[in-house]
């Protein structure tokens, strides 16, 4: 056979190829099922080389899977969720913290339920949003037709509802406090198969969004998935790793799931992380002591290789995309969604452009316009975003770390030594990259999320302490309800929308509605839960306030607290526009702190 013949067939064979990947959905609409755990690192799966965790399920799903071993989020939560619902950069989407005002999703933001919905598929989300908890940045406003979540970043966090600890919690459904029996992740996963189910029988195609706030702190297990890690002192936590099994278990009931009721025929299943692993690892002097980190360093919220490089397994019929079982050409969430759209041709907004690329030129064994592809990732936990602020700057096996430190992680895949003096212009390439970038993020850094108040679709507005925008970012925020609990107090101001002129009454409180605390007055311990590691949650202290106020705009009003208010409500006309709001309470020696909650009505 001739050198030319052979050319022919390998040129025919790359076309065949093409043509399966690209139309292997095109029978009918495909189902789609992503589950992103959270604070599950790279390294944190068995089969990527953990020699402590015990999880079959994922083992075998990675074994049956088209792998992307070269993909990245963003080293925290709310940025990577932001970016992957949109194929956006997460400081594109607004979301580039996850506090503070600064992980609520902009409203203009055309989301991957969006698209879906508009697809003619029916969209459900189960378990953690974390992208705005305020009309119109929740998941029912962003195109999820069936909603389950919590508040704010994590069950427990100050939005969530009071007390929640992972066990028989009271979550939203589709916006309504709910009351539900059992564990966290367990009703996330069951309540996602009821939603399939009958999207099944009513013969309508569906996306299910599975959004485990397991394994992020606190990492509240039954003990029977910390038996085999507690004793071990390799291990750093061992109810981190039960959360993990916990997630592997479901998994595993998930396929079996998807298996009996014939959905897996027909069912597209990816399976990710959503930032680097974040307890299942201990480093001293940069070096890895406990835990396993496949190699690298960095954990949570580091530009460093550990921070964000994740798995992503995407399997169909019960298996792989594509013959070959790993892809190693750097990817990133932001591709998710337009590879997506792809596949699964569906038809997206003329206004939708994305910073993400399909990856259907990977799974057809192309990498072409891959090779010298720059993508950034960097943690802003910060009010107003820094240029360089704890970024990885990447492209092929080079990764400029805050626009100074250049590693190769080929050749050094822990990060060591910095080799930015021996290669200057792979240095200034990554540079000019990141320049290019940056300059393309200035308008959405310069917008702010307002919060509406009282609108048609949601009348009562509850202004949580979790979103209100720092006085100065070096303090402490009570973004959870064990700070809460324990007196940690914060300055800051919301951003709100005032949709018509009206009287509004802004009622101030310490503690929540659900909660018959009065404002004054401290509250009790909570016990520990037998069994479980749900540890005992502090009694919180009595506060001598004497004083409570608003300013929004120009307008001041003030008013005396005393000790049979649950809360400080005071009325204020106001025109329509947008504001700053601040709410203080005042302690008798004269000390000032917002309000944990704001309940804002319009007469």
């Amino acid at each position: 056979m001739t050198k030319l013949t052979l050319s022919k067939i390998s040129i025919l064979f790359i076309f065949l190829v093409h043509i399966t990947t690209n139309n292997i959905f095109s029978q009918q609409k495909t189902n789609v099922v992503i589950v992103i755990s959270d604070d599950q690192g790279y390294g944190d799966i068995a089969a990527l080389g953990n020699p402590y965790l015990h999880t079959p399920n994922l083992d075998k799903l990675h074994d049956k899977s088209t792998c992307f071993t070269n993909f990245h989020v963003s080293p925290t939560c709310s940025p990577t969720r932001g970016a992957l619902l949109t194929g956006h950069y997460s400081n594109r989407t607004g979301a580039w913290h996850t506090i503070a005002g600064r992980s609520i999703m902009y409203a203009d933001e055309v989301t991957m339920a969006d698209i879906f919905k508009s697809n003619g598929y029916a969209t459900g989300l189960f378990g953690k949003w974390h992208l705005g908890d305020n009309y119109p940045y929740r998941p029912q406003d962003r195109g999820f037709e069936e909603v389950i979540t919590h508040g704010g970043g994590g069950v427990q966090q100050q939005s969530d509802y009071w007390d929640n600890d992972y066990f028989d919690d009271t979550y939203l459904k589709n916006g309504k406090p709910t009351k539900f029996e059992g564990y966290c992740t367990d009703i996330w996963f069951d309540n996602a198969k009821k939603f399939m189910l009958d999207k099944q029988k009513a013969g309508k195609p569906f996306l299910c969004y599975i959004s485990t706030n397991a394994a992020h702190s606190p990492l509240f297990v039954a003990d029977k998935y910390t038996q085999r890690y507690k004793d071990n002192p390799k291990i750093p936590n061992a109810a981190f790793y039960g959360m993990i099994e916990n997630i592997d278990e479901n998994i595993g009931k998930l396929k079996d799931f998807l298996t009996s009721n014939h959905l897996e025929e027909n069912t597209l299943l990816i399976f990710l992380t959503d930032n680097g692993g974040a307890d299942g690892m201990s480093f001293k002097n940069g070096e890895l002591v406990k835990g396993y980190n496949a190699g690298m360093s960095g954990r949570k919220g580091s530009p460093l290789e550990g921070g964000h490089r994740v798995p992503l397994f995407m399997q169909y019929k019960g298996g792989q995309l594509k013959k070959v079982n790993e892809i190693e050409a750097l990817t990133a969430h932001i591709d998710l969604l337009p590879t997506l759209i792809d596949l699964l041709h569906l038809k997206k907004p003329k206004s939708a452009h994305f910073d993400g690329v399909s990856l259907i030129p990977l799974l057809n064994g192309n990498q072409k316009n891959f090779e010298n592809r720059i993508i950034v990732t960097d943690s802003q936990r910060e009010e107003v975003a820094q240029k360089w602020q704890m970024s990885a700057t990447m492209m092929g096996d080079w990764r400029l770390i805050d626009g100074d430190k250049l590693y190769n992680i080929n050749s050094d895949p822990a990060q060591k030594t910095n080799v930015a003096t021996q290669f200057p212009e792979i240095k200034q390439q990554l540079r000019t990259g990141y320049d290019t970038w940056w300059k393309s993020l200035q308008p959405a850094l310069k917008k702010t999320a307002y919060i509406p108040i009282c609108s048609k679709e949601s009348p009562k507005t509850t202004l949580f302490i979790h979103d209100a925008h720092p006085d100065d970012e070096k303090q402490e925020m009570p973004w959870n309800q064990i700070l809460q609990r324990e007196g940690v107090v914060y300055n800051g101001y919301h951003t709100i929308e005032i949709l018509e002129d009206a009287t509004y009454t802004f009622a101030l409180a310490r503690w929540p509605e659900e909660i018959p605390a009065k404002i004054t007055e401290g509250i009790t311990k909570r016990e520990a839960i037998p069994n479980t590691t749900v540890f005992e949650f502090p009694a919180a202290a009595a506060l001598p306030i004497v004083n409570a106020g608003i300013l929004i705009g120009n307008q001041q009003k003030e008013l005396k607290v005393d000790a049979t208010m649950k809360k400080a409500s005071i009325s204020i006309k106001l025109k329509k526009g947008k504001y700053k709001f601040k709410s203080w309470f005042e302690t008798i020696d004269g000390k000032q702190f917002n309000a944990n909650y704001v309940y804002v009505t319009k007469q």
